[in-house]
């Protein structure tokens, strides 16, 4: 069986927010907010706005290079990090934190879809080279969010002691025990064992969880021609000293983004909150903000640590590695170093980079074309036919569940489930009633409509038992929605914000990565439903 893919609006999915539906339809509410429109003509016009030092060029090369000293580069990898001295080189990009063992699927379909994209301007613009870049988001500190996986509905944790960047952890005994957790829960499938050796390739003993992310996603996409660039790193942040000592001596972009986040909260909810000073203090064990006291020093939040400005200054000179960018300041430090002309991102992830077009101006950076990243179901042949045989489309997989439930009793019963009629002849009749009432003795009115209104909830809550009886007759198809319903939306919400790659890794083996890339859109407003074959994947494009 072939591998079936559907599409939907998003709109129709519920399940994204109204700014980002109106950005991806073009809404003039938030055309002043960015500078390209999503589509590979604006990708040309982002070529041509884009400039980048040939010494920026060289440095990011030199950078990924020792990054990558310890892999087995492929030849597609060795050849997108060799074209990016290149002058008619650029990126397409995604970022995602290092979360262990890929996160949620979204983290997989961010990368799918940004090979994809570069795929696509290769054919549209041959004259030009376009590599895809992983950025990875090592310095973030959340570690509840990055240390877990759910497998079969089952949630496995890390369970660790290490503070810090989450990227400078290192593996320890506990994460090479949620491994083999991984490997119990799937022994049963026919690429557990290739997988979990994947797995214990990457994760090694004391291996830094920056390194073992590197390599676990090169043995997924690097003969797909990935890039994975860790932006923590001595050497890309001395490009970037001009923005760190600008946000400690007067701190440029807390009221640029202020302004233009004020503006979006009129008619949007602000994805992302600017604060006084947008850097973080980067130490081994700790990442911590930097805070401007009222007497002009600068103090190390939850630590004894004070600094005058000069100090600082002097600090950012010497080690620009130790201070890190926080969401407002991201985007435009991973915009500095790459020859960046497309990220894809999130809906959340859009939301605030919409709030940053005037930052960029002010440090004359183009902004690049912002691309919502695809959204992908997967259900399996079985249950796409189960789905089916009720008489349901794709679209009503989406709808909340008790309404779904009483579309398929209404569509599928032989009798009236509601008294609508006859309230309404109850209704016309008192209201005759109410009339004479009137005529007689006006106090009489609320007495008459008291009447009507008890008359009527009688009739609405015998509305409710009808309903119920009739899904008691139709329990057995109810059940069945019930449970595909819990399926594919686990803790009902989107498959691939809950779920994790590794179970389709483990049944279809790294064949699923392909299809994945092939099956991705490069620029779409479609939400995508595959259905996956029963049997091993062999018909897609590497």
């Amino acid at each position: 069986m072939n591998i079936r893919n559907q599409k939907i609006a998003y709109q129709d999915t519920h399940s994204f927010s109204n700014i980002v539906l109106d950005y991806i339809h073009n809404a003039p509410s938030l055309h002043k907010y960015y500078t390209h429109v999503p589509s590979v003509s604006s990708l040309h016009d982002a070529i041509l706005q884009k400039k980048i030092s040939t010494n920026t060029r060289h440095t990011l090369v030199t950078v990924l290079k020792q990054q990558y000293k310890a892999i087995t580069l492929t030849s597609e990898v060795a050849h997108n990090i060799d074209a990016l001295l290149l002058n008619n080189t650029y990126t397409v990009c995604t970022a995602h934190q290092p979360n262990i063992c890929t996160g949620h699927l979204y983290f997989v379909y961010k990368i799918a879809h940004t090979i994809q994209l570069a795929r696509t301007l290769a054919a549209s613009y041959p004259s030009y080279n376009f590599v895809p870049v992983y950025y990875m988001g090592t310095e973030d500190a959340d570690k509840e969010e990055l240390n877990n996986i759910t497998i079969h509905g089952q949630q496995l944790v890390w369970h660790t002691t290490q503070q810090g960047a989450f990227g400078s952890m290192v593996v320890d005994e506990q994460l090479i025990g949620l491994i083999n957790s991984v490997a119990a829960l799937l022994q049963h499938e026919p690429h557990t064992q290739e997988l979990v050796a994947a797995l214990k390739a990457a994760y090694t003993l004391h291996t830094t969880i920056s390194d073992a992310t590197r390599v676990l996603v090169h043995s997924l996409f690097g003969t797909h021609g990935l890039v994975i660039l860790d932006g923590n790193d001595a050497m890309l942040k001395a490009q970037y000293k001009h923005v760190l000592i600008a946000e400690i001596t007067h701190q440029a972009s807390h009221n640029i983004v202020n302004s233009t986040s004020a503006e979006l909260a009129t008619i949007y909810k602000a994805q992302a909150h600017s604060r006084p000073i947008n850097l973080f203090y980067l130490q081994p064990n700790s990442r911590e903000r930097i805070l401007l006291q009222a007497d002009g020093t600068y103090a190390i939040n939850n630590t004894s640590l004070v600094y005058t400005q000069a100090q600082l200054l002097n600090a950012i000179e010497a080690t620009p590695e130790c201070y890190s960018p926080n969401v407002i300041l991201r985007g435009l430090y991973q915009e500095t170093i790459l020859p960046n002309i497309a990220y894809i991102g999130g809906g959340g992830e859009l939301a605030y980079w919409l709030q940053l077009k005037a930052l960029f101006a002010h440090y004359n950076v183009p902004l690049p074309v912002l691309i919502l990243r695809n959204s992908i179901l997967l259900q399996s042949h079985k249950v796409a036919t189960q789905w089916h045989a009720l008489g349901l489309g794709v679209a009503q997989l989406f709808e909340p569940l008790h309404h779904l439930e009483q579309q398929y009793i209404s569509l599928h019963t032989k009798h009236t489930l509601n008294t609508a009629a006859a309230r309404k002849d109850i209704e016309t009749i008192y209201r005759n009633i109410s009339n004479n009432a009137v005529a007689i003795a006006p106090t009489l009115e609320k007495h008459v409509l008291a009447l009507l209104k008890k008359q009527l909830n009688k009739l609405i809550i015998l509305d409710k038992k009808l309903l119920h009886a009739e899904k008691r007759n139709w329990a057995n198809d109810l059940n069945r929605i019930r449970k595909i319903k819990a399926l594919l939306f686990p803790n009902n919400t989107l498959q691939e914000r809950a779920d994790n790659l590794l179970p389709y890794y483990a049944q279809y083996g790294k064949a699923i990565i392909p299809m994945l890339i092939a099956e991705s859109e490069a620029i779409s407003n479609r939400f995508t439903i595959i259905t996956l074959p029963e049997q091993k994947i062999t018909n897609n494009p590497t």
